[in-house]
């Protein structure tokens, strides 16, 4: 008897400390964490309905100082809402309301002309004085009530990357970008803060003993917004420039994948997103769309060869101008041939077609898809950004036919993201290993936690030595081609110019083309690489034209604004 007593004792016990310590932390949730969104929610002087107050985690820009500021957050007003049966002259209230806030004069009498219709709302997202200045009014049948909404007070800046909120059906929420892939943490129960204190700690108690649920916080996001708007910029002047159909941007740390900024053009505003009348507009080309980037891929493959010794830097072949693959004849840019003394430099620095098929056949086909899909080139980067889509490399899986690797060799025939391709090339630099490119550094719980995200890295087939060896080769183009005035930096370069797929009859279109340029720095200690892309730019032939300047102008604020010693 004695024994059962002291068993029912310790049960009521435990259940008595288990309620006093969920009682504790809610009220530390109450009055510390949530302080601010309850003595807020304490102002009645506008009565709303719960479920009207939106509520949504904020995104967070970080600043190279370590400073956050708000990219993506809530911001506060008020609406009007009218009661056709209670309007005692329809005219005399439009005057009155119009003297304060712009109202649509035909849309008003429409909705006033509802009388079987208890609430109709007239203007929203109004300032606390226009709220005041009607409230004074007290015309019969009109109400003001808070409102609150997602606010991004960058406008346009780093749209794809944010994305937007808007409604699908009657649910609200992240629709693209980190808006969407970390909508569960971002989202909010938006319940009356008024419900009962005992009833909503047995609630919560429920969620956490018998339901597993995403903890809500605020996102810190790696992207630096003086580097962001600086790389829009020059997205934007150069899309102007040349006419460009689509245009975009990555700058990343290459050692681990941390991205400072990413853009494209067009781009969007979030906060009037409905203007857009394309919704392809909001799609983020840098990880949902494939292209195929040409020259740029050459450093892959002469890495690739090295790492095999199958060649080195001074290796020499007969360089004709062209050469035939399976009666294809393939070309270099110019038709020009460089005759028997050339180098595997050369071929880089002058971006030589015909080397790299002489490259594929030193290398052989197995080794070369080998080495190219250990660039993660037929895998999704696992950023985390919503609907990433694969390379297409299919023509290099077992194919039977020398034509598809000796395209491949020079980066025609196979398509990438952007950011596969940002990825890949950043092995180059970085020792030989594959980062995950990500845009979210952590997440600060409302429970008063945080938690920083580690990201993996997996190593190529490439050794640490053979990236500093192709690091030297590409560390020549820059010094063989450009002149400027860059003398204490290694930097690490390579343009591409490659033909547009033509969808439609399977070929490619003759006046149409993708430039891209890639740049790594310090080259031997890289803290950036800088991918950048344009599809169809008109009047301009080679990207070496198209991206110097801009990919120089880049390369200058960014040593500049992060204050990086010189290399050499």
């Amino acid at each position: 008897m004695t024994y059962s007593f002291i068993s029912r004792f310790r049960v009521v016990l435990f259940f008595i400390i288990l309620f006093s310590f969920v009682l504790v932390i809610k009220l530390f949730l109450l009055q510390i964490v949530h302080r601010e969104v309850y003595s807020e929610s304490a102002d009645r002087q506008y009565a709303t309905a719960s479920s009207d107050l939106y509520e949504r985690g904020t995104i967070y820009f970080q600043s190279k100082d370590g400073g956050l500021i708000s990219a993506a957050t809530q911001a506060s007003g008020f609406k009007i809402a009218i009661d056709p049966s209670k309007l005692k002259d329809i005219e005399d209230v439009y005057t009155e309301i119009s003297k304060i806030v712009v109202i649509d004069r035909d849309d008003f009498m429409m909705r006033a002309l509802k009388e079987n219709d208890p609430y109709e709302e007239i203007a929203r997202r109004l300032s606390k004085k226009e709220a005041d200045s009607i409230s004074i009014l007290k015309i019969p049948g009109v109400s003001i009530f808070k409102e609150k909404w997602r606010f991004y007070p960058g406008g346009t800046l780093a749209s794809h990357a944010l994305g937007l909120v808007a409604y699908k059906d009657s649910d609200l929420g992240g629709r693209y970008g980190l808006e969407r892939e970390y909508d569960a943490e971002l989202s909010r129960d938006n319940k009356s803060p008024y419900v009962n204190f005992f009833a909503e700690v047995f609630s919560n108690i429920n969620k956490t003993l018998f339901k597993h649920e995403v903890a809500q916080g605020d996102l810190v996001t790696t992207i630096e917004p003086q580097v962001q708007s600086f790389l829009e910029k020059i997205l934007g002047d150069v899309k102007e420039k040349y006419n460009i159909d689509s245009i975009g941007g990555i700058i990343m740390d290459p050692k681990d994948g941390s991205i400072y900024a990413m853009g494209v053009k067009p781009d969007f505003n979030p906060n009037n997103f409905s203007q857009i009348k394309a919704v392809s507009v909001f799609s983020n080309p840098l990880v949902e769309n494939v292209l195929e980037f040409g020259s740029v891929v050459k450093p892959l493959v002469m890495a690739a060869a090295l790492n095999a010794t199958v060649l080195t830097p001074e290796t020499i072949y007969d360089d004709k101008g062209f050469v035939v693959i399976e009666k294809t004849q393939i070309n270099n840019f110019d038709k020009k041939g460089r005759g028997p003394n050339t180098t595997m430099q050369d071929v880089l620095n002058q971006s030589l077609n015909t080397g790299m098929v002489y490259v594929e056949q030193k290398l052989g086909r197995e080794r070369l898809r080998d080495y190219l899909f250990s660039y993660g080139i037929k895998d999704k980067t696992n950023i985390d950004l919503p609907n990433e889509t694969l390379g297409l490399v299919s023509n290099i899986v077992n194919s039977p036919r020398e034509i598809e690797y000796a395209n491949a060799a020079f980066g025609q025939g196979i398509a990438l993201t952007p950011m596969q391709m940002t990825r890949a090339l950043a092995s180059l630099g970085n020792g030989g290993n594959l980062v995950v490119p990500h845009v979210v550094k952590e997440i600060k719980y409302n429970n008063g936690t945080s938690k920083k995200i580690k990201y993996p890295t997996t190593p190529t087939k490439i050794s640490k030595e053979t990236s500093t060896e192709i690091t030297q080769m590409l560390v020549t183009v820059m010094d063989k081609g450009i002149k400027a005035g860059l003398d204490h930096f290694n930097v690490a370069i390579k343009t591409g110019t490659a033909q547009v797929a033509d969808n439609t009859t399977g070929g490619y279109y003759e006046d149409r083309h993708t430039h891209s340029f890639v740049g790594y720095f310090p080259a031997y200690d890289p803290k950036f690489i800088v991918f950048l892309y344009a599809v169809n730019p008109k009047n301009v032939l080679y990207s070496a034209t198209t991206w110097t300047n801009p990919f120089l102008d880049i390369t200058k604020f960014l040593l500049n604004y992060y204050e990086i010693s010189p290399d050499r």
